[in-house]
């Protein structure tokens, strides 16, 4: 987008860049202070309580994708559109119990990479790797994909530029201030993205009553009011099991759930759940009233922005800067810093260097963040699609994990032939159908040819898991 046909001033839009990337760049280097060794800097020392503990599960979820794809999905699917995204929900409710669980199990655990290790082998824990890497990759780029596209569609400030400050700020806190700067920061994005979402919802509903919105629906789009639209039914099974198995696998939540006290994560992960749900709705609303308001829409991952700018003018532009450049940094450092941990852990420390000292682990995770910092900056300079297609291409690899990851922690049964298989198997079809079908049912075939596999093997072993195999000993 030219600077003449964006929504704010480049100067203004410099001028915010510049003044959160000092705040958060100011925070981390003021949180990470105190960290001494590779646990302090992964896991903030264990110590995380309830309120901390829910925002950054909150706020970790409240991606650019929520805030920009969630409009995109209400705009080509309609209503069901944005019951499908606020499904993601789901997973933060559901992993609360897992994570009390975790914790029990595993009470000297650093990443879900140690679990695949430790409970099925070092086959299934390689394939694990792979994919959850994979997926992290992706999820990456699809965010930081999305703080240019902001940039770009407000400002008029390049693509590229944008793209590469955004991370660049997140990188560098994250580097210095590990994961107590990222659940810190969540917490200050997390009021920020709810407060600003509520005001950006009452604009909308004060500019157009609902009324017009459904009007102008069912004339130039019923579709979308259709509760039988078949694509968007398929949406909402396929968008809960993909956000079952983001949540499920990724140490992002895993890295949490040895973070938190003892006690904390499950009530942590419930809140943040509850906090996020709405949030879909809120932001797919907003899609669903740009045909009452007459607002061009050129890209169906712009039509965030583009309604809230034309209902509260340059105050609105300014508006959903500051939202989706909260919730672009409370994930993109979020990952960061888990996606480093593991590698370290699983890759580094495990493969490599077993004696490591902490001291030196705590700069390799550093070393390493900023490596995958770069590697997404490299892999997002040429724009490649629109989020849904980035982000959902890895669909099928998340949803063949939650199965070995939930039998895992619950039956003794569960073996390394059913989780191999069921991720492999559960990947290969998924993806087949990914290409010949649409993303939207990707992750739901994936899911289901995972789980009979798993289940069948389950069934039919006659292993039984010592628990006690866990509690690795540090």
């Amino acid at each position: 987008m030219t600077s003449e046909a964006a929504l704010l001033p480049a100067g203004v839009g410099w001028a915010l860049l510049a003044a959160f990337s000092v705040l958060w760049i100011g925070l981390g280097i003021y949180w990470g202070r105190r960290n001494k060794s590779f646990e302090d800097h992964a896991l903030a020392g264990r110590n995380i309580g309830l309120a901390l503990g829910s925002a950054t599960a909150a706020a970790t979820w409240i991606t650019s994708n929520t805030t920009m794809l969630a409009p995109q999905f209400a705009l080509q699917l309609g209503v069901w559109g944005m019951l499908a995204y606020s499904t993601a929900a789901i997973g933060l409710l559901l992993f609360a119990p897992m994570a009390g669980r975790i914790r029990k199990l595993m009470p000297n655990g650093y990443t879900s990479g140690d679990f695949f290790r430790l409970r099925y082998g070092r086959v299934a824990w390689a394939v694990f790797l792979i994919f959850t890497l994979f997926y992290s990759l992706t999820w990456l780029v699809s965010m930081a994909m999305a703080g240019g596209i902001l940039l770009n569609t407000l400002s008029g400030i390049p693509y590229a530029w944008g793209m590469s400050v955004i991370l660049g700020v997140c990188v560098l806190y994250t580097m210095r201030g590990g994961l107590a700067a990222v659940i810190g920061t969540d917490f200050i994005q997390s009021l920020i993205i709810i407060v600003g979402i509520v005001i950006v919802g009452v604009a909308v509903l004060s500019h157009v009553p609902v009324e017009k919105i459904h009007s102008n629906l069912a004339a130039e789009r019923p579709a979308l009011l259709d509760v039988l639209f078949p694509a968007a039914i398929m949406a909402i099974f396929n968008n809960l099991l993909f956000g079952l198995g983001e949540v499920f696998h990724n140490n992002v939540w895993w890295s949490r759930a040895f973070a938190f006290r003892e006690g904390v994560a499950g009530k942590a992960f419930a809140l943040g759940g509850l906090i996020w749900f709405p949030i879909p709705f809120a932001a797919g609303f907003v899609a669903l009233a740009s045909g009452a308001l007459n607002v061009p829409v050129p890209a169906a991952d712009m039509v965030g922005p583009l309604v809230v700018a034309e209902v509260l003018g340059e105050a609105g532009a300014i508006g959903i800067f500051i939202i989706v450049f909260c919730s672009l940094a409370s994930s993109i450092d979020s990952l960061l810093a888990a996606t480093a941990d593991l590698m370290t852990e699983d890759v580094y420390r495990r493969m490599f260097r077993p004696a490591a000292h902490p001291e030196t682990l705590k700069k390799m995770a550093q070393w390493v963040t900023l490596g995958l910092g770069l590697f997404t900056w490299a892999v997002c300079l040429p724009r490649i699609g629109t989020l849904a297609t980035v982000l959902f291409f890895a669909g099928p690899l998340v949803g063949s994990m939650i199965w070995p990851i939930v039998t895992g922690l619950y039956w003794r049964r569960a073996n390394t032939t059913g989780a191999v298989g069921g991720m492999l198997l559960g990947a290969g079809v998924g993806l087949f159908f990914y290409f010949a079908i649409g993303f939207y049912v990707a992750s739901l075939i994936a899911t289901a040819v995972s789980m009979i596999w798993v289940l069948a093997c389950s069934a039919l072993s006659k292993t039984r898991f010592d628990w006690a195999l866990l509690r690795e000993a540090e």
